[in-house]
């Protein structure tokens, strides 16, 4: 009940956006039955159909196809409708301000015109100049009785048939006016200028920035370095390198070669250990399996590790701990192992809450020597107060992909203890990765992906 009533709220959100962006971009830009409004339209109709299609073709078990062949248009609308509302929200400000100063520039080419400089009293149109010798002629004389008004002179004398010498030459018609005046040239209304004004310019800048943060995605994640001081880390251990990466998102989108990208990167920082935490597919092994393939190249001198995230359990959680297996990578399903110098441990996400398959930080902490230090793999950072409780030294986590998309890092903030980087809890450092890809839209903005090399430091160094 609680679901279809947050579900009915979301899609009534979503049609008053789409309501408001076709109004501003099609409504008030077009005319009423062009071509554009029409395409305008139809758009605003098949794109979110397209964006609900792209978001449950996986869930509802559509071939996999069907699935990227919705994908890349369904997800990237919603990063273009995210950013292209917010650009007229901005030109909601801006509208009001460039009508003002439209009308004020028509105010002053109207005065230019009509010859009157300013701060002139303007002349009345139709009302007689007052010039000296001359007397103004009355009303009577000006408005007959029928009431058309007569135009010549008072003092002309008006010759009558008798007084002629001969036949009265009669004047030559002038032509109409009308027909001499050219047609005027129709212009756009003030409103409506401003209207496609603020509209182009929301569109550019909407999707320029969709663009831009759909590059950054597809050209591969960045290399960050940090360094962190462990106490308890033995002076043998120091400078001990491990790549940290999460977040993958193997997918409809990005695939074989986003993976191939990100192997790639992590075996050019020639690592000791390789942690994978969690959320690197969003498929089943049928789908993907071919495209998690080039994991198997992963290079590292103690091995590569990975720890289920939430994404796993919507897309077959043993079924991908057993390919990884297959690839070379170790699985920490609520395990430990014993590394040169510290203990690495792993717990599954608390996604697998649901399938009898949580975190259990007994079975991954409980009976170590706590006089060694303690590096833990955990995919989502809201488990940091339980490793303060079991003395973790080092959590390695992501999840929240730093937001992804601005402002979406205000609302991961409101979920998350840390939305990126390193934080400390007590005698535990939390570090967060933004990780290397991206769900839903492949898009990122405020948020690059990366990859982290997280150097170990003893004190006793």
């Amino acid at each position: 009940m609680v679901f279809a009533l947050v579900a009915l709220v979301v899609l009534a959100l979503l049609g008053a956006v789409h309501r408001y962006v076709w109004r501003r971009f099609v409504g008030d830009t077009t005319a009423p039955g062009s071509r554009l409004r029409r395409a305008g339209t139809v758009a605003a109709f098949v794109l979110p159909l397209l964006s609900v299609g792209a978001m449950t073709s996986g869930r509802v078990g559509a071939p996999f196809w069907l699935q990227q062949v919705l994908a890349w248009p369904g997800f990237l609308w919603l990063a273009c409708l995210l950013y292209l509302t917010l650009a007229l929200l901005v030109g909601e400000v801006v509208r009001p301000v460039l009508l003002r100063i439209l009308a004020r520039r028509d105010a002053a080419r109207a005065g230019t015109e009509s010859g009157t400089p300013a701060g002139t009293p303007a002349e009345t149109s139709g009302t007689p100049t007052e010039v000296p010798g001359e007397t103004r002629p009355r009303t009577e004389e000006l408005v007959t009785s029928g009431s058309a008004r007569v135009s010549a002179p008072s003092e002309a004398v008006v010759p009558t048939a008798s007084d002629a010498p001969g036949p009265v030459a009669e004047p030559e018609a002038e032509p109409a006016a009308s027909t001499s005046a050219p047609a005027p040239t129709p212009h756009p209304s003030r409103r409506l200028f401003v209207s496609r004004v603020v509209g182009g310019a929301a569109a550019a800048a909407g999707l320029a920035t969709v663009g831009y943060g759909a590059y950054g995605v597809l050209r591969g994640p960045s290399v960050r370095r940090i360094t962190v001081p462990l106490a308890k880390l033995p002076r043998a251990a120091h400078g001990f390198r491990i790549a940290v990466v999460s977040d993958i998102h193997i997918g409809p989108i990005l695939g074989r070669a986003h993976t191939r990208r990100i192997v790639d990167t992590i075996n050019a920082t020639s690592p000791d250990l390789v942690a994978v935490v969690g959320d690197l597919v969003d498929g089943s092994v049928a789908d993907l399996g071919s495209a998690a393939e080039p994991l198997a190249a992963l290079r590292a001198r103690h091995g590569s590790y990975f720890v289920t995230g939430n994404h796993e359990y919507f897309s077959g959680a043993e079924q991908w701990v057993d390919h990884v297996r297959e690839l070379g990578l170790v699985p920490l399903e609520n395990a430990r192992v014993e590394i040169a110098g510290f203990d690495l441990a792993g717990v599954n996400d608390i996604a697998g809450e649901t399938e009898g398959q949580g975190p259990d930080f007994g079975s991954a902490l409980g009976d170590r020597d706590r006089g060694r230090a303690a590096v833990l793999m955990a995919h989502q950072p809201v488990v940091i107060h339980d490793a303060v409780e079991h003395g973790v030294d080092l959590q390695l986590s992501g999840h929240t992909h730093g937001g992804q998309l601005w402002p979406g890092n205000l609302l991961a903030e409101l979920a998350n203890p840390t939305v990126a980087g390193l934080e400390r809890y007590g005698d535990t450092q939390l570090f967060v990765s933004r990780g290397a890809g991206a769900w839903g839209p492949p898009v990122r903005v405020g948020a690059p992906s990366d990859i982290t090399v997280v150097e170990l430091a003893s004190r006793q160094a």
